[in-house]
């Protein structure tokens, strides 16, 4: 589970395009926190530290305490943008976070023993429905991930989120349907080779 990180950052007085653009010449990557019902607080991270963060992975799912110039603040990554061009932080939502609060987070799935999975060896191919699952969890306890063990899956499988077993605390947020995660999937020419060789059985009897 990723553990509670610190960060450094600096209130800003100005809000706005303009202000954006300035505080990014300066070495700067404007950001917001909000949520809590309290009102939102312009803030800026040194844009080195943010490109870091952003890029080292596990970056929605970690919890962080940011100092703004001695005011500390609890708070999740809620959404980030990117220049379009140069792929590089421009700005960043924090989403302020209570000590025993459920959040909602988008978690990754790893797929474990892909080498060893029965119905990959016989030719199948892993077909991932959802890289990521929204979950509800604990803010103090939010998992990087989720482990899913697929060695046993044949070809023709299907994955649902009911056969995963999720980290204590945490709960899927669609709770309608037992939604799937993967499938192995058969190649289009072992369908073939098989209805062939049933379609060919069959007239062998026939003859007879």
């Amino acid at each position: 589970m990723s553990d509670m990180k610190k960060l450094s950052a600096v209130a800003r007085d100005r809000v706005g395009k303009g202000a954006a653009r300035a505080i990014r010449r300066q070495g700067y990557v404007p950001a917001v926190v909000y949520g809590t019902g309290q009102p939102p607080k312009a803030i800026a991270i040194q844009f080195k530290e943010a490109k870091k963060l952003i890029y080292d992975g596990g970056f929605m799912t970690t919890m962080f305490e940011i100092d703004i110039q001695g005011d500390k603040e609890r708070v999740i990554p809620r959404d980030y943008q990117l220049d379009p061009v140069k792929d590089m932080p421009i700005h960043i939502d924090f989403f302020r976070v209570a000590k025993g609060q459920t959040v909602t987070v988008e978690v990754p799935v790893h797929f474990l023993n892909q080498e060893t999975c029965v119905g990959i060896k016989r030719g199948g191919t892993l077909n991932v429905v959802r890289h990521t699952v929204e979950l509800f969890v604990p803010a103090d306890a939010i998992p990087d991930s989720i482990e899913v063990d697929i060695k046993d899956l044949e070809m023709g499988d299907s994955l649902h989120i009911s056969a995963v077993k999720l980290p204590e605390g945490c709960s899927p947020t669609i709770q309608d349907r037992d939604f799937t995660i993967a499938t192995i999937a058969t190649p289009a020419g072992f369908k073939e080779e098989a209805e062939e060789g049933e379609t060919g059985g069959g007239e062998e009897e026939g003859k007879e």
